[in-house]
């Protein structure tokens, strides 16, 4: 594991190091595979270590080198980003802080196991300790979400979305979804993408004086053009959306109703906002965003569905899964079920409100006037600043968000007339609603006075105050 200089000190039981477990050698002999350590493991996440000696006999060709001697440029990316996690503003929306469970997950024996298969039905020997991995993330995704039907082996979220193709749809066949430009995403039938090559994607959009979802417009559409699949959800929706108006839809021109949750389930799970699982056929969900778990996928649905969305799946879509990343989506169902992880999803609410309220009296506007969800999609027009500019600006200030499109964006998507900027992060870090002010105004100074120069006068003023604030609510305890 990569260590830090001067993180050993000399006959200290305690060390402050991070991650899963750690060892220092101390002797190795390939002669006789004898392996001599001490094991360091956490007993507060990813603080105090506690230590014992162990000795092991083990295979002569296994290499115990650190990676910090064994790839020093990788372990010096790897102990960059941590630095850069730890030293700046996390402010894009669908990223955050796992907690130490799902790192020592993602870390153990568990990616050596081919799988292929579901629990019980695998092609492979040697399995009855990883179909327990599963069958927890399972049984604990249905009940977090109150679902009659799990499937934990999607890789990503677009894995997730592939597998609701497969399932209900022929190539050719039709599906009516939001357009990227006002807030889709990019697997709901994008020309770019395999959903808008192999399918007959029609897309709806925002009310242009709301600009919220037009339901009109949805119903209009799915009458006209009577989809196999209906979706709702995207990657740029600051607001809730009306799951029932849209199975009613649905139900009316006999869709498959489809809802892509991957921004939004950590909010349902924390039971923060409604729950689509009610209303839609499936719904395919990212572990990581609010989720706060590895970056993988899942979906969840209707009974009757199941049979046909595991073997889209396995074998369709993919072969053996993920094992060790399946573990780290157990560790998290678990996590996401406690109420302290319920008062994070409404305090990450409660966060956005405040950053969007407070960026408003800046002259930054939200669209749809504010936001009921973790992120707010913000029009930059007003202040005169491209959202390629803000980014790069904000980056050069130790702010981290993205610039994005907003409705009817008179820009191209690589430059944009707006930023996302999302409070998953900051409040995994203990942030409140009196930070959210504080780091508007930083936003706010750094898009409208600031300079892509990290040397800039106000880069360099701006980065000072995101220091106070990271050493006060740190990511990851140094």
């Amino acid at each position: 594991f990569p260590l830090a200089a001067g993180s050993w000190e000399d006959g200290a039981d305690v060390a402050t190091v991070h991650g899963r477990q750690h060892y220092r050698l101390i002797h190795w002999s390939r002669a006789d595979a004898e392996l001599t350590y001490r094991r360091f493991f956490a007993v507060n996440e990813l603080a105090g270590l506690r230590v014992e000696l162990v000795t092991v006999r083990t295979r002569g060709d296994v290499d115990p080198t650190p990676l910090a001697e064994l790839d020093p440029e990788l372990a010096e990316a790897m102990s960059g980003e941590l630095a850069r996690q730890r030293d700046t503003l996390e402010m894009i929306a669908s990223e955050n802080f796992v907690p130490a469970s799902v790192l020592q997950s993602q870390g153990s024996v568990l990616t050596n196991k081919y799988a292929e298969g579901y629990p019980g039905r695998r092609y492979y020997g040697g399995c009855a300790e990883v179909d327990k991995a599963e069958e927890l993330a399972i049984e604990r995704c249905k009940a977090l979400l109150d679902a009659d039907h799990a499937n934990v082996q999607p890789h990503s979220g677009a894995s997730a979305n592939q597998a609701v193709y497969g399932a209900f749809l022929q190539p050719g066949e039709k599906i009516l979804a939001m357009s990227l430009p006002h807030g889709g995403h990019l697997t709901h039938g994008t020309k770019v993408s395999f959903s808008g090559k192999w399918f007959d994607a029609i897309h709806y959009g925002v009310h242009p004086e709301t600009e919220n979802i037009d339901y009109d417009e949805v119903e209009r559409l799915a009458k006209e053009h009577r989809p196999k699949v209906i979706c709702a959800g995207g990657s740029a929706i600051p607001r809730l959306i009306d799951f029932e108006r849209f199975r009613t839809i649905a139900d009316e021109v006999g869709a498959i109703f489809w809802v892509d949750a991957a921004h939004f389930i950590g909010l349902v799970a924390g039971k923060a906002i409604p729950s689509p699982v009610p209303h839609a056929d499936v719904v395919t969900f990212t572990t990581h965003k609010v989720l706060r778990g590895p970056r993988s996928g899942a979906l969840v649905c209707r009974e009757e569905h199941a049979k046909a969305l595991d073997k889209a799946v396995f074998p369709m879509m993919q072969g053996g899964p993920q094992m060790h990343t399946i573990a780290a989506k157990a560790v998290n169902f678990k996590e996401c079920a406690t109420p302290e992880y319920a008062a994070y999803a409404s305090a990450v609410i409660e966060n956005c409100q405040a950053l969007a309220a407070r960026l408003q009296e800046h002259g930054i506007r939200p669209t749809t006037g504010g936001t009921d969800t973790h992120l707010t999609l913000l029009d930059l027009q007003g202040v005169g600043v491209t959202g390629a500019d803000a980014e790069a600006r904000c980056d050069a200030a130790g702010i981290t968000l993205n610039k994005n499109a907003i409705p009817n964006d008179p820009q191209k998507p690589s430059i944009a007339s707006g930023i996302r900027v999302g409070t998953p992060c900051v409040t995994t870090q203990g942030m409140g609603v009196e930070q959210m002010t504080t780091i508007a105004d930083l936003i706010h100074e750094a898009v409208t006075a600031g300079d892509a120069d990290p040397e800039h006068e106000v880069s360099r003023r701006v980065r000072s105050q995101v220091t106070e604030l990271v050493e006060a609510f740190p990511a990851y305890p140094r």
